[in-house]
């Protein structure tokens, strides 16, 4: 079976990087965890690192983390379906919000509870997700200031995630002033100023206008993957990939570079396209125990550079290894390095072992 693994050093570095580098910027952050899936074993090194916040996307994860320490603030990080409002308020302590009906029943959930929730509204900034118009805002407020069982402690913003807007020093400041406008018209403080994210980083660490009003990051790909999404490459001093995958050979054999017999697509829907005569017309494959219902390909960065993907199924993976000076015999694995999607889609299958190194 194929394992995934995770590099315990190596996320502890890249943990302390990032808390060094915030703590010289006076910015509290919170990790996010929905990239583990609630994979309890890899949740458990996230909360061993003592983080001051966990943000996750799903419900089931953050009772995942309540369970393995009750004492964590948990932030629960898109806006709430109304049919998980009883156990939103059970298992976060700090939700994104954009719609009012939501908040009221969320007001409503807390009372019952006997507890304050705490919530931050999500501004809309250019990426057109989740986000109220800045023109909206005040009118906005004014309805949910006086709900009780609720406390709104600031203001946020998420971009690059939809469309790939990218955010800059002027649409930070633009939430910064929209903090600004409602503590003037209502006398009431606002704690934060979520402004940042993993796509965010690259302008804190290289700026010198970053808005010192922005005070709270939320990140999960930096602290996984090291990632400057504005260069696509690493941000220097961290590490590239705390995750590894490793898959079993389950065939190896030499076979004609080409299919033959009459075509259609495959279950895929792709239909083969003939490759240059130039291409070898007997190729050395090896297939993975492992498929597109677990990956797919395009995500997977194999560690030996000789290895060309030829295609997948459900449950297998083709690999041309006829430039390879590694043989891979039967039952010997090879290993990838992840990018996010694929990592995100390795840890939401049941069918691969988890482990910690």
């Amino acid at each position: 079976m194929a394992k995934l693994y995770l590099y315990r050093d190596k996320l502890r570095h890249n943990f302390q990087f990032l808390q060094k580098k915030f703590k010289a910027h006076n910015i509290e952050w919170a990790v996010v965890t929905k990239l583990l899936c609630g994979n309890k074993e890899y949740l458990k090194e996230v909360l061993d690192l003592h983080p001051k916040q966990v943000c996750d996307s799903r419900i089931h994860n953050l009772k995942v983390i309540k369970d393995i320490n009750p004492d964590i603030e948990t932030v629960y990080i898109k806006p709430p379906a109304q049919s998980v409002i009883k156990n939103l308020v059970k298992y976060a302590d700090i939700s994104f919000n954009t719609e009012y009906e939501t908040i009221k029943r969320i007001s409503e959930e807390a009372l019952s509870q006997n507890k304050t929730h705490k919530i931050i509204v999500m501004i809309e900034l250019g990426d057109l997700r989740e986000g109220i118009l800045g023109d909206d805002l005040v009118e906005f407020y004014s309805k949910i200031f006086n709900l009780n069982g609720i406390e709104v402690i600031g203001l946020g913003a998420n971009l690059n995630c939809l469309h790939g807007v990218m955010p800059s020093v002027d649409k930070l400041l633009q939430l910064c002033m929209y903090k600004t406008i409602l503590e003037l018209k209502f006398k009431k403080k606002l704690t934060y100023v979520s402004g940042g994210t993993t796509v965010t980083l690259p302008l804190l660490l290289t700026s010198k206008d970053f808005p010192l009003e922005v005070n709270h990051f939320r990140v999960g790909e930096a602290l996984f993957f090291g990632a400057d999404l504005f260069t696509e490459k690493t941000i220097k001093g961290m590490y590239p990939f705390t995750f590894e995958l490793e898959a079993q050979v389950i065939e190896v054999s030499e076979k004609p570079a080409e299919p033959f017999g009459e075509m259609k697509a495959n279950p895929m829907g792709i239909k083969y396209k003939k490759q240059t005569s130039t291409r070898k017309k007997i190729c050395h494959r090896a297939i993975l125990d492992i498929g597109i219902l677990d990956v797919q390909t395009q995500f997977l960065i194999p560690k030996n550079k000789k290895i060309k993907f030829i295609g997948a199924s459900s449950d297998m993976i083709v690999v041309d290894i006829t430039d390879s000076k590694h043989k891979y015999p039967i039952g010997s694995t090879m290993k990838f390095q992840l990018k996010y999607m694929g990592a995100l889609s390795l840890l939401n299958s049941r069918y691969i072992d988890k482990e910690v190194l």
